[in-house]
């Protein structure tokens, strides 16, 4: 049984460092592309509970407003209590900062925020050998006909 594993392991020992290659390789011109942008906001230091509350309704409404929208794709509470995180459907960080910019806890200069642009994982490209998009669809007709 030990013989049986030791080609699964060496094959996934080398895909790792295939993707793990291709990953440092990469140049800027190469750079993934963004499809969302992941924020993440808290309560500046020294903000009280109470100056959030205040805000809320408006905060809430004006969020409901963005998901509905179609500009938040995904909104989650932080699992350590200090604040939210999104998902936006943004080109880019600078579309992400206009639209939490409009938001009343954030004109309110009441909100520290993090802007992470996010998109495929071009890494595993590698996966599929290189191989163009065309050329992958034909071989995936071929073992449907089988």
């Amino acid at each position: 049984m030990e013989q049986s594993n030791t080609p699964v392991a060496t094959a996934t020992g080398t895909t790792a460092h295939a993707v793990a290659d291709v990953s440092h390789s990469q140049s800027p011109s190469h750079e993934p592309k963004t499809t969302e942008v992941l924020v993440l906001l808290t309560a500046k230091p020294g903000v009280t509970r109470e100056q959030v509350m205040k805000i809320m309704p408006a905060e809430i409404r004006a969020t409901v407003r963005l998901y509905l929208d179609g500009a938040i794709r995904q909104w989650y509470s932080r699992g350590d209590g200090k604040g939210v995180v999104l998902i936006l459907d943004c080109k880019d960080a600078a579309e992400a900062h206009a639209l939490i910019d409009g938001l009343p806890l954030s004109a309110e200069n009441l909100m520290d925020h993090e802007f992470i642009p996010i998109g495929p994982l071009m890494p595993l490209g590698a996966l599929l050998g290189g191989a163009p998009q065309q050329k992958q669809a034909t071989n995936d007709g071929d073992i449907s006909r089988r």
